[in-house]
């Protein structure tokens, strides 16, 4: 379980004063689908980086399966970090690296055996769809196959959590659909509790079963998925259903 408790993010400068987060407070329950919505610059993506400490809070609490983890650091914060794994919207994989070693390369941090390593990221390949390319590099691979690469990497220390950040925005409609596809799999066959953000409603309604609607930092409705849709309070939620059936049309 993820509980934010009251979570303010604020970037400062000579000049001014950003607010990126503004009393945010929410529960991601184990086993969730959890959507957070929000348009371009919402605060988002801040608000998942908090959740496994890439941004530090200015105030408020992270608490992860009961623990207070806001404040860890060094061996606690890595420890923390082997059990929420990431995926982002440009893939992030390391070029010069295999497919098969860009998934090995969590487990080589851990030092763990290299025959144990190559083994576990041969077997997430295979989940994955993707056996037949795990001695290609990234370039050689299209964006959907390059997004299941980082999808296996981020199962390789067998986490409990995935944040997922924009991770089908760069893709088109198919692929799209194939790694929300993935992603159901990996949380109803494997337990992973995921967060996902993203401006597409579409994209929340495929996979999401309870979602967070944000706006200038703050949420300003949540609940569960079918719930929020089919009767939106607030005005932002409203504009984005809005703009999704115009799109969809």
């Amino acid at each position: 379980m993820i509980q934010i408790e009251h979570l303010f993010k604020t970037y400062s400068s000579a000049q001014s004063q950003h607010h990126a987060l503004n009393d945010v407070s929410l529960t991601v329950n184990d086993g969730d689908a959890f959507g957070i919505i929000g348009e371009s610059g919402a605060g988002k993506s801040t608000l998942v980086r908090c959740m496994n400490l890439l941004e530090r809070p200015t105030s408020g609490k992270v608490i992860i399966d009961g623990k207070d983890v806001t404040n860890l650091s060094g061996k606690d914060l890595i420890e923390l970090r082997r059990g929420i794994g990431m995926i982002f919207q440009n893939f992030s994989l390391f070029q010069q690296r295999t497919v098969l070693r860009n998934v090995m390369f969590p487990l080589e941090l851990q030092h763990a055996p290299k025959g144990e390593s190559e083994t576990r990221a041969r077997e997430l390949l295979d989940m994955v769809g993707l056996a037949d390319k795990a001695e290609n590099y990234p370039v050689q691979l299209s964006g959907g196959q390059q997004q299941r690469v980082a999808i296996a990497r981020a199962l390789a220390t067998k986490p409990s959590i995935m944040l997922c950040d924009e991770a089908t925005s760069a893709l088109d409609t198919m692929t799209t659909h194939a790694i929300l596809d993935l992603l159901k799999s990996i949380n109803k066959e494997l337990g992973v509790t995921i967060v996902l953000i993203t401006h597409s409603l579409a994209v929340a309604d495929a996979i999401c079963n309870r979602i967070a609607v944000i706006d200038a930092g703050r949420i300003v409705e949540q609940g569960s998925t079918h719930e929020v849709f089919e009767h939106p309070q607030a005005e932002v939620t409203r504009a984005l259903l809005g703009m999704e059936s115009q799109v969809l049309a």
